[in-house]
Formats: C-alpha cells, sequence, structure tokens
C-alpha cells in the first residue's frame, strides 16, 4: 500500500480532490486522460465491479483499516492512498465526506451510439437534462427498471458528475451511455439519428396528438427510444415535431407535469421489455 500522509492542501495529486473543476476533470481537449470522482465504499466497489480504473485514494485515517479496507486491497500496490484528519481533508474537498473515502478513477473511451444500442430494446435520451439530482435518479432507475441504454444530448449535465455518481449510487456505472451528436447539429437531428439506428421515437410531452404511457401500441414497440426534456421547458418543439409519438403520463388535479426523475421511473416501469 503506497500510503501518503496529507502534510499540505497543496501537495501534488491532490489537485483533483479539491482544485480542479468538474469540467477540468472531464479534459474536453484530451478525454482519454479524463478523471471522476466516486464517493463512498459502496458506490466505489460498484465502479471497481464495473472494470473503471482507480486513480488514487483519498479517505481519513482510520478508514485506511475499517471502511477503505478493502478497496485499499483491490486496487494497485502503487497506487497513491492519500490520508489525513477528517478536518483537513473537509479543507480540501469543501465539505465533510460520505463515509471517508473518495476514489479518482479514469474515464472510460467514449462509445458510439451504434455501439451501446447495437442489441438494445429500450433506451432513455435525456435531452438538455442539467440537474445532477435528476441525472443520477434517472439512472438508478434505468438500471434497477431494465432500461438498455441512456443517450445524453451534450447540454445535459455529465452522468459522472459527482453529485450525479453518488444520486444514483453507482447506478451510472451499470447502464451503459454515451453522448448523442445529431450530423447537421440540430435538435431534431438527434432524434433522426435514432431513427437511422432502428428505434421507434417516443417524445414526452402534452400535445393534442399524444397517447398515454399505458398504450399498447408502445409496449408492442420492439425497438423504442423514450426521449425526455429539460426540468424547466421540456423537450423543443423541433424534438417533438421529429419524434414517431409523443407520450404523457395522465394526471389528475389539475397538474400538468412531474419531475423528470419521477416520470423517468413510471415510464420505464411501464414501457420495460417484457
Amino acid at each position: 500500500m503506497n500510503c501518503i500522509e496529507i502534510t499540505s492542501l497543496e501537495d501534488q495529486g491532490l489537485e483533483v480532490y479539491g482544485t480542479l473543476t468538474e469540467a477540468q476533470l472531464r479534459n474536453k481537449l484530451e478525454p482519454e486522460k479524463g478523471i471522476f470522482i466516486a464517493e463512498s465504499p459502496k458506490v466505489i466497489n460498484v465502479a471497481l465491479d464495473a472494470g473503471f480504473e482507480p486513480v488514487s485514494l483519498l479517505c481519513e485515517r482510520k478508514h485506511i483499516d475499517g471502511d477503505a479496507r478493502n478497496i485499499i486491497e483491490r486496487c494497485p500496490a502503487e497506487m497513491p492512498v492519500y490520508t489525513g484528519s477528517r478536518e483537513l481533508l473537509a479543507q480540501l474537498t469543501g465539505y465533510t465526506l460520505t463515509r471517508g473515502v473518495l476514489c479518482a478513477m479514469r474515464r472510460p473511451k467514449p462509445l458510439s451510439p451504434e455501439e451501446i444500442c447495437k442489441d438494445a430494446h429500450r433506451i432513455v435520451v435525456l435531452h438538455g437534462v442539467v440537474d445532477t439530482t435528476n441525472v443520477g435518479a434517472i439512472f438508478r432507475s434505468a438500471a434497477a427498471l431494465g432500461v438498455d441504454a441512456v443517450l445524453m444530448t451534450r447540454n445535459s449535465c455529465d452522468p459522472l458528475n459527482r453529485r450525479a455518481v453518488r444520486v444514483s449510487m453507482g447506478s451510472v456505472f451499470l447502464v451503459p451511455w454515451t453522448w448523442l451528436d445529431a450530423e447537421d447539429g440540430t435538435a431534431a437531428g438527434t432524434i433522426h439519428k435514432l431513427q437511422e439506428i432502428g428505434f421507434t421515437t417516443a417524445a414526452m410531452a402534452l400535445r393534442k396528438d399524444d397517447i398515454s404511457i399505458d398504450s399498447p401500441r408502445l409496449k408492442a414497440t420492439e425497438r423504442l427510444a423514450l426521449i425526455m426534456g429539460t426540468e424547466g421547458d421540456g423537450l423543443p418543439d423541433a424534438v417533438i415535431d421529429a419524434a414517431d409519438l409523443v407520450v404523457k403520463i395522465p394526471m389528475h388535479h389539475g397538474v400538468d407535469s412531474l419531475n423528470v426523475g419521477n416520470a423517468a421511473a413510471i415510464a420505464f416501469w411501464e414501457l420495460r421489455k417484457h
């Protein structure tokens, strides 16, 4: 074990836990060098089980022989394990660590939509969903309810954002996902790309021609891409117009919509592939 006692918040190697922003961790210019942070022993173990590569570990001294022991045993012997008091680590990260363990991990090589959708029957497309809590919750529901893949437009929250990872309880490591880019750069172009791959596209929105989420037509669809929009404005008109179907969850008492995380869980359950 390569245990390193922190003596200064400026020590080399600690920047991934403190001073680097989420955007810097992603390293857009050199994606192969990108890093993300997994927090808590349970989430870190899910990432390791899924084959993600650890780069370094940060934990309180007491967790080296406690909550972090199993994780350390699973990591390369030469990997740095930074340690210090809870107070010092809180100064570094800006908050008190959940169960005192963080792990910096290597970002995986991005896959193409065609690769992750090759054998998929039920996928979800998050179009401009920016709230980290909602993204984490959607991934957790997707993993639990059998969604085969998640595609994200570039204006959505990064699923490997620290909070999204934490809220998902590591489910972002279990469901294949990738970014969805339209060749023509338009919102409607993302839908056309899915249709080219072979999916019937269903936009979650309110329109005069919408159909209910429990429609037999939807359930009978062999390959279905469910498209969900941003928390405030929903999906752009161009996306709704380009979709094959417009789908709603019936509401009562004058309520017009649900939080996108809640709506996703209902839709995933209702449209799961039997």
